[in-house]
């Protein structure tokens, strides 16, 4: 019995041993702690495929009704969401100078067809998640400064909802609290009657048009507690913002370290109050970098983990390797089109919710099924 107790005793001890050199192998594999306040609706389920469902030209091909044939396919591809472009009216047809944000006849399609896509995505078991222009707003008319700062529509602002730090629209709201956007008027978002103001536009959005979702356009014009309470208040599904800014480079050769870039997108979501994701620009810059010059190396950090915000904040992560910024026909960061394979097996493997381009996916369906298919106009 003595022997027998040892020998168990011994096992034990080995076998503990054993649990803790595990443990210190797998240590540099677990995600860092960051300061999560609470819990939101960020990236979804957990097991979200999104598409982003259009690109710079579709505003061009009666879009809403193009998609509208199409999602069935995009459903059966597995696909769990959609992201859909700027549903208000605009000064530019793609949506992001938005101008009376409750007339949903865009170039894109009417409000009718609008809400029969959303109808049919929700059939369909499919989320439909707006993109949301809240950081400026192009005015309808100029006021008494002949500077354009009086806004038409339901919500007829004047210069006193604009940020006060671009004497082109004669703003006189607070101080800017983010990066201007110098195209547009800033909304000044410290004031409670404009957000009060935006909350029943998205619970309109939200409720009477049927979006399951937001994406926030250009979050770095304004703090991260405002996107809290507007998710808070409109309790979508999903939310994520584009917090999009350079990486770090070196003679113009992407720094191996990304730490400082990624770090930045992190303490955006806990502004939140771990209430939104964001798109993952760190993965997309170095993933991007590695197959076009062959730095495979690059795809792992210092710790052993993913080098981009999937490597610190999975739940908050949603990877995309091109958008209607950086491909499409801007191309302002394009990825290198022979190694969209690549891209794509690396996103679906690795943590974070994968965001699949429309051009990715479309052309692709395009080249097996013949250029009719493309869009209800053939284009």
């Amino acid at each position: 019995t003595t022997t027998t107790t040892t020998t168990t005793a011994a096992a034990d001890a080995a076998a503990a041993a054993a649990a803790d050199a595990v443990d210190k192998l797998l240590e540099p594999f677990k995600p860092a702690v960051v300061a999560q306040t609470s819990t939101g609706p960020g990236c979804g389920s957990g097991s979200e495929i999104l598409l982003q469902a259009f690109n710079w030209e579709s505003h061009k091909h009666q879009h809403y009704r193009t998609l509208t044939l199409r999602m069935k396919e995009i459903a059966v591809a597995g696909f769990t969401s959609i992201w859909l472009p700027p549903p208000s009216e605009s000064v530019s047809p793609q949506g992001y100078l938005p101008k009376d944000l409750y007339c949903l006849d865009s170039a894109y399609g009417s409000e009718s067809e609008l809400r029969q896509l959303i109808s049919l995505c929700h059939q369909l078991n499919v989320k439909a998640i707006a993109d949301i222009v809240i950081n400026h707003r192009c005015a309808s008319h100029q006021g008494h400064d002949h500077k354009w700062n009086k806004f038409g529509g339901r919500l007829s602002w004047e210069a006193s909802a604009i940020c006060s730090n671009n004497p082109a629209f004669g703003g006189r709201g607070g101080a800017k609290q983010g990066d201007d956007y110098t195209a547009a008027p800033n909304i000044d978002h410290s004031q409670e009657r404009i957000r009060k103001d935006l909350i029943e536009w998205l619970r309109f959005l939200r409720h009477a048009i049927g979006f399951d979702g937001w994406r926030f356009d250009f979050v770095r014009g304004y703090p991260g507690h405002y996107c809290r309470e507007y998710i808070d208040a409109t309790v979508p599904e999903m939310a994520f913002g584009e917090y999009w800014d350079s990486c770090e480079y070196n003679n113009g050769v992407l720094e191996y370290n990304q730490d400082r870039h990624r770090q930045r997108t992190v303490d955006w979501c806990d502004h939140t109050g771990g209430t939104a994701a964001a798109f993952d620009f760190t993965t997309k810059g170095i993933l991007q970098e590695a197959v076009g010059r062959r730095e495979y190396w690059r795809l792992v950090d210092g710790q052993g983990r993913p080098p981009g915000l999937m490597g610190m904040w999975s739940s908050r992560a949603i990877t995309f390797i091109d958008n209607h910024d950086t491909g499409s026909t801007l191309g302002h960061w394009p990825y290198p089109v022979r190694h969209l394979q690549e891209g794509y097996a690396y996103l679906l493997t690795h943590p974070g919710t994968p965001c699949v381009f429309y051009d990715h996916f479309f052309e692709a369906a395009a080249t097996r099924a013949g250029p009719s298919h493309y869009s209800v106009d053939g284009m």
